[in-house]
């Protein structure tokens, strides 16, 4: 028994070992392209520009971002690589941000892969129309009014086709998903991949920092694309900003959006096989490694000495830079709490996700139970498989007996849950009910100013009076009933122990101990 159950082990492993083999050898081969790139610090050099990129229009490079549109009205800039690529196929990582102060933002972000290069201050976003590639919207603003933006669509054109602005480009689209990126907490991210004319767009929406919550956006067969080209990101925002329109009975105010571009990573993809080319196709001798490796130490010379000349020219900004920089390293009451908000917002997400997983498992589980109950009804009692002839046993395993009475006992549990919540909302509604009838009792059905208590002890005294009152004259009546009777008869007068005025001080002074007394307590 336990060998045999070795040589199971042996064989499981022997088959995930065959299974993993061959996905690696199908995964690509892949390289980083660092002059299809760039990322931040020092994303834009000491004179504005950006290495192995170009940009214009409205477009302003920081050592951070790049703006490629700010929030002003008809705004429009692009930046492109200077170079085509020398591969065929390729995955881009684009991380950027689409804020801006309204509910709705205007126009939109689009990413490029054409066969030249773009205008920088075109009808498409920003870039050229009539474009012969692809190209990737982030579209922020609805145009057709359909109420169906942000949304994000794949658009390839081959250079006769004019971009259908009226209905948003949804005659022309690839495919495309609904997908809200403008003011997250987090950057947005997106995922460009085009592999075996396969086009595949993952989309990260910014609620999260985990990348594994990838979703995928649209994914389009047999697309063909130039064999290589330009890479490029364009914005623009139209004329919308700070304009005022009127939908329906609301009114929404259009304003434009900053458009940041914080990464924008190219990788090569290579198939299994094919070894990558060369970087940059060139190789390079040792005589000219030797002189790049000396000029790059001349540089880095000369930058050291020039930084030690701006610290002694300017000795209070290096002081403020120092101060700033450990301020830096602490964070204030609010990023603390909207950390801890948006750590907790992860973790709820987390605990969701595996609910889901865990809830896809247990109907999954009920689906087979039932269909192994329908199989031996429909057999009289003996199960059989699917495409198995009726009358031979059945190989696959049936429910069992300790299953059927643990769903059971989970009905009985759900059933007097509900039991339990419907006396509940009797017996709430019951009281509402005697609570509304007390109310109701009142001279004119209102709530008075006083409490119920105080209602009820006030309608207490006030029956207790009356009893009193009746006691009273039922004893004024007999004791004339009394008199007369004995001066009738002539029995001999009985003299009283307590006379009636008496009584009523007597009454009087209770009365009013048992109005202190309840008026003491109110206060108190």
């Amino acid at each position: 028994m336990k060998m045999a159950a070795e040589v199971r082990w042996l064989c499981y492993a022997a088959f995930l070992i065959v299974i993993t083999s061959e996905v690696s050898s199908n995964a690509p081969l892949r390289r980083f392209e660092y002059k299809y790139s760039f990322k931040p610090p020092y994303l834009a050099q000491k004179d504005g520009s950006v290495p192995f990129w170009e940009y214009g229009g409205n477009a302003i490079a920081s050592a951070e971002n790049v703006r490629i549109a700010p929030s002003l009205r008809s705004q429009k800039g692009a930046i492109w690589t200077k170079m085509k690529t020398n591969f065929d196929w390729w995955e881009v990582d684009i991380v950027f941000r689409v804020t801006g102060r309204g509910r709705i933002g205007a126009d939109g972000l689009a990413f490029w892969y054409t066969d030249a290069k773009g205008a920088y201050d075109g009808e498409v976003f920003g870039s050229s129309d009539k474009w012969v590639g692809l190209g990737i919207f982030f579209d922020s603003f609805d145009n057709d009014n359909k109420h169906n933006n942000p949304y994000i669509m794949a658009v390839v054109n081959d250079g006769t086709r004019e971009f259908d602005h009226q209905n948003d480009g949804t005659t022309q689209l690839l495919a495309g998903c609904l997908r809200d990126f403008r003011n997250k907490p987090f950057p947005t991210r997106a995922r460009i991949e085009y592999y075996q004319n396969t086009l595949t767009v993952l989309f990260l929406s910014g609620m999260t920092n985990n990348e594994q919550d990838f979703e995928v956006c649209l994914r389009a067969e047999h697309v063909i694309l130039p064999k290589y080209g330009y890479f490029g990101v364009s914005a623009a925002t139209g004329g919308l900003a700070d304009f005022h329109h009127e939908w329906g009975l609301m009114n929404i105010v259009c304003v434009a959006d900053d458009h940041d571009v914080l990464h924008f990573l190219t990788t090569s993809l290579h198939p299994p096989g094919q070894a990558p080319p060369p970087a940059g196709g060139v190789h390079v001798s040792e005589e000219e490694q030797r002189k790049l490796s000396q000029e790059y130490a001349d540089y880095q010379r000369k930058l050291e000495q020039q930084k030690e000349e701006y610290r002694r020219e300017h000795p209070e900004s290096v002081r403020k830079d120092k101060d700033s920089e450990f301020e830096e390293w602490f964070e204030s009451d609010n990023q603390r709490e909207l950390r801890q908000i948006f750590t907790g917002q992860s973790q709820m997400f987390e605990v969701l996700r595996e609910l889901n997983r865990k809830l896809d498992e247990v109907v999954g589980r009920q689906e087979r139970t039932l269909s192994l109950l329908s199989s031996v009804q429909a057999t009289g009692g003996q199960p059989v498989a699917t495409g198995q002839v009726p009358g031979q046993p059945m190989l696959v395993d049936t429910i069992r007996r300790h299953e059927v009475d643990l769903v059971l006992s989970n009905q009985n549990t759900i059933l007097n849950t509900a039991r339990d919540i419907k006396a509940l909302t009797q017996e709430v509604h019951s009281r509402s009910d005697s609570i509304l009838q007390n109310q109701a009792r009142q001279p004119t059905a209102q709530v008075q100013s006083v409490g119920y208590d105080m209602a009820s002890l006030i309608s207490e005294m006030r029956d207790g009076l009356n009893t009193v009152k009746r006691d009273v004259a039922a004893a004024s009546q007999r004791l004339s009933a009394g008199g007369a009777g004995t001066a009738a008869g002539g029995c001999p007068p009985q003299t009283a122990c307590l006379s009636t005025t008496v009584f009523l001080v007597f009454a009087v002074v209770q009365l009013i101990v048992i109005l202190g007394y309840s008026l003491w307590r109110c206060v108190l």
